[in-house]
């Protein structure tokens, strides 16, 4: 027998997190595991705090693992929901082209689509209105395989597979330090608790960065946290969207713009901007972290970054403080919208991955050390490619356990 308290340590019980865990008890039954998840449940962050869309994989450049994941997640979440009685519906979507200068990226989004293997329906004027009465465009995509569920419960769901196989989620228990020797790797959680394993799995998300280098490793990227806000439709006026309006995309960014998402129970999202948050869990401008804020800024990538997209920022910033700016965004898709008629909800944050030269990360990025392996990029689409994702987590985390 080892000295190990576990096989696997992850930290992180977010939905990637959790989907790691599931994918090891099920690739190596009889394998130890422990989730370490520093809140007192599941998917308290980016998991928690989304609109809650099944990303049908379209906008992805093709052979990218966003691509391969996203198209294959969003076909199995579908039949994960369904197995297990989630809250979920098929929807489809449509990406809406409301000016000339878009006409040439929602062209070359149809191609996209169907290099991914994703059926996609091309619309003028007149039939966008069959699907959305009230959204005005130039011409349209219909996005069939897009839908929308309830990541919380997903995650919550993994965690009692997971749990049911053998495994073990701590909740309160956030890691303060690691130690790593050729043979084991240690950590040491807030209340003073020291686990050891054969290998860890870092999948912290919005911390991923600061747990890589908590292991002795240099990550290369910081995490840059980007607070999206979200208004919604007051429920008088829920009934103006039918299902998903997405605006096209400019391609320089990993954000999609503001667009309008028809939950679950009816109520329709609207959302989000994207400005940096002063914490890596600021939901709002009022929550600020020196000493996170002062760890970004040390680091070249975020200054690179915000000389060459300062003036998307501003646009993005101008949102933020002023509704009357959101609600010509929105007002862009649907018209008939009013200030009036939109009701702040909740932020999320986006743990979006920045290269030292500026680079904002574009796909999901893994990195491994010796027992070690990192998830280093992981925001939207990642809950729509949970499973996928834990898959190949899971097999680079046994991978390193054998050797």
């Amino acid at each position: 027998m080892t000295a190990w308290d576990c096989d696997v340590l992850v930290i992180g019980g977010g939905i990637v997190g959790l989907s790691t865990a599931y994918a090891i008890t099920r690739a190596a039954p009889g394998t130890r595991v422990i989730v370490l998840e520093k809140e007192a449940g599941p998917a308290r962050h980016q998991t928690g705090r989304n609109s809650g869309v099944i990303h049908s994989g379209i906008y992805y450049r093709p052979g990218s693992l966003k691509a391969r994941f996203a198209v294959q997640g969003a076909a199995e979440m579908v039949k994960f929901c369904a197995e297990h009685d989630i809250p979920h519906e098929v929807t489809g979507k449509l990406i809406v082209a409301t000016e000339r200068a878009e006409l040439p990226r929602l062209h070359a989004l149809v191609q996209r689509g169907r290099e991914n293997g994703i059926p996609v329906r091309e619309l003028g004027p007149a039939q966008i209105l069959e699907y959305e009465p009230h959204v005005r465009g130039l011409a349209a995509i219909h996005v069939g395989s897009t839908g929308v569920c309830d990541f919380k419960a997903v995650a919550a769901r993994l965690a009692r597979l997971a749990e049911d196989a053998g495994a073990s989620v701590r909740y309160g228990s956030e890691v303060r330090a690691i130690g790593r020797r050729p043979s084991a790797v240690a950590v040491r959680t807030a209340d003073g608790t020291v686990l050891r394993a054969g290998a860890l799995v870092n999948c912290a998300g919005l911390h991923c960065d600061r747990i890589a280098r908590l292991a002795g490793d240099d990550p290369g990227m910081r995490i840059v946290p980007f607070r999206g806000e979200y208004y919604e439709l007051a429920p008088p006026r829920a009934p103006l969207v039918r299902g998903l309006v997405y605006p096209v995309p400019d391609p320089a960014f990993p954000f999609l713009g503001v667009h309008l998402t028809r939950g679950i129970e009816g109520e329709v999202h609207i959302g989000p901007n994207a400005v940096p948050a002063l914490a890596r869990e600021g939901y709002t401008w009022r929550t600020a972290r020196p000493r996170e804020l002062a760890e970004t800024l040390a680091f070249p990538g975020p200054w690179r970054m915000a000389r060459e997209h300062w003036r998307y920022g501003v646009g993005e910033l101008r949102r933020s403080v002023s509704k009357r700016a959101f609600t010509a965004a929105v007002r862009r898709l649907l018209p008939v919208v009013t200030a009036d008629d939109l009701v702040r909800a909740p932020a999320g944050v986006r743990a979006q991955a920045v290269l030292r030269d500026g680079t904002l990360v574009d796909d999901f990025l893994f990195a491994e050390s010796q027992r070690v392996v990192h998830v280093l990029n992981a925001p939207s689409p990642a809950a729509t490619a949970s499973l996928p994702i834990g898959r190949e987590v899971a097999r680079r985390t046994l991978a390193a356990l054998r050797s």
